[in-house]
């Protein structure tokens, strides 16, 4: 069964893309709930402006998250935290925490479901914190960890 896609689908496709999928995945899954139509020719053409909306939505969010990593990369975060003896924190640096340092110090508001760390941040220190804002804008979020006062 052809059809296409009204909206983004993890592990089949984007919005607006004509897919081949099984007859009972698309009779009883995509259509029913709303992710996508049975292809036509009528519907031909709506995919094609479905395909243009997507992509202009897609450079405003990639240039947005462009301007987001050119004010970010130079940048240095500050966050505190209890320091026990040694150097190591009690507990660690979240990425919840570095998310509300990043609103704090720089007014920009970053999710932190997009930070990714290797390890917890347990020591005091420069640590750098990967972000991925888009999937062609990643870049290293630099975060200094110092005791609280």
């Amino acid at each position: 069964m052809k059809v296409i896609l009204r909206s983004d689908v993890d592990g089949l496709g984007n919005t607006g893309d004509v897919l081949e999928v099984a007859d009972g995945y698309g009779r009883n899954y995509l259509i029913p709930q709303g992710l996508a139509l049975r292809a036509t020719e009528g519907t031909m053409s709506q995919a094609s402006s479905m395909q243009r909306s997507r992509d202009v939505r897609d450079n405003r969010a990639r240039e947005s998250a462009e301007a987001v990593a050119r004010k970010l990369v130079p940048a240095v975060i500050s966050v505190s935290a209890r320091v026990g003896s040694g150097d190591q924190l009690y507990g660690s640096v979240t990425t919840s925490e570095i998310a509300d340092a990043v609103l704090a110090q720089t007014e920009i508001e970053l999710d932190r479901r997009k930070m990714t760390l290797d390890e917890p941040i347990k020591t005091v220190g420069t640590h750098e914190v990967g972000v991925r804002l888009h999937p062609e804008v990643r870049f290293s979020l630099t975060v200094e960890v110092g005791p609280q006062d």
